[in-house]
């Protein structure tokens, strides 16, 4: 009897030794999978995921299973995130496994990869050795583990960044021209990671001496709650928001004490920010300009949440309120005061 017909025999079997016999004519020696292509060895193959230089090295667990449980977060874990990144080709059975490495370092940190790889695709050639120099810096300046997911996922730039002509002159920049103590870098940088991708010569700089011209003497307050500020370009953002302000029928020098006393002024956009709600302060609420002068902030709240609703309700009210009680007011506060003052 042939193996065929010894497989048609078993068959036909019972249910019990049908099942057994079905089982191992399709696995016969209940062997794996190969984990790499024809002629290679475990020898030849790429270094395990654990000792990548993203991460501290883990002792290899003991044992088959541990053995086989490594493997398999190489092979499937890898080619379901490169599916999903913009960067992914067909040809993704001959991507290196250094590739998949990469990848999976930046998962675990909290990135999303497939966007990390869009906004820098220098990152498709940067090998894990650079990658982890990069950590290696920022954890040497203060900055956590924890940190880096984040950091990275909004500039994912810094993982290709040079250390000597990119990252260390910020760093220096801290220290020597905003008295950033070592200690707070972590505080800095998390408060705005786009520091660390930004030019100390044609960017930090000039945004500093410009602001400092205006008249922010407190280096404390740049560093620590706007360093926003300073990674805005002066010629195509700074001086447009202040020259739109001017534009509005506010002095030069109201104008600058508006971005003093609101420096988030600089931050919001023409378009969509001042306009419109200038439109409405203009031309719904009567408003007069003295009025902003004394209160930009007005700019800081939400039209359409915030400015309309209340400015209705107290209109509705036929009461009269001052714009910085009437946006500042808590939600019960406000119920409280059209309450008082309308009866």
């Amino acid at each position: 009897m042939n193996s065929n017909q010894i497989a048609r025999c078993h068959l036909q079997e019972p249910d019990k030794k049908h099942n057994i016999m079905i089982a191992v004519i399709k696995n016969p020696l209940g062997l794996q999978p190969p984990l790499y292509s024809s002629g290679a060895t475990m020898s030849t193959a790429a270094p395990p995921f654990c000792s990548s230089p993203c991460f501290s090295a883990q002792k290899p667990p003991s044992g088959d299973s541990g053995s086989k449980s490594q493997p398999d977060l190489l092979t499937t874990k890898p080619k379901t995130l490169l599916e999903k990144h913009p960067l992914y080709t067909p040809t993704h059975s001959k991507i290196s496994l250094q590739f998949k490495e990469k990848i999976l370092c930046l998962e675990i940190m909290g990135v999303d990869s497939g966007r990390a790889l869009s906004q820098n695709p220098s990152l498709h050639t940067a090998s894990l050795h650079c990658i982890h120099e990069i950590i290696t810096f920022l954890q040497s300046k203060g900055i956590l583990q924890k940190d880096l997911g984040r950091i990275f996922g909004m500039c994912p730039q810094i993982l290709t960044s040079d250390i000597r002509t990119d990252l260390n002159p910020v760093f220096n920049f801290l220290s020597y021209d905003l008295n950033v103590p070592d200690q707070n870098f972590r505080q800095v940088i998390n408060k705005c990671p786009r520091l660390l991708i930004s030019s100390v010569r044609d960017q930090l700089k000039p945004a500093l001496f410009y602001l400092q011209r205006l008249g922010f003497k407190d280096l404390y307050a740049l560093a620590y709650q706007d360093p926003i500020l300073l990674v805005s370009r002066v010629e195509k953002t700074l001086i447009p928001k202040l020259d739109y302000l001017v534009s509005l029928g506010f002095s030069k020098d109201d104008a600058v004490g508006m971005v003093l006393r609101c420096p988030g002024l600089f931050t919001f956009s023409i378009g969509n920010n001042f306009k419109p709600k200038f439109e409405y302060f203009d031309k719904e609420m009567k408003g007069d300009l003295e009025e902003l002068k004394e209160f930009p902030q007005y700019f800081a709240f939400s039209l359409e949440k915030r400015i309309k609703p209340r400015h209705m309700e107290v209109v509705q009210c036929g009461i009269e309120v001052s714009l910085p009680l009437m946006l500042k007011s808590t939600d019960e506060e406000f119920r409280e005061l059209i309450r008082q003052r309308g009866g």
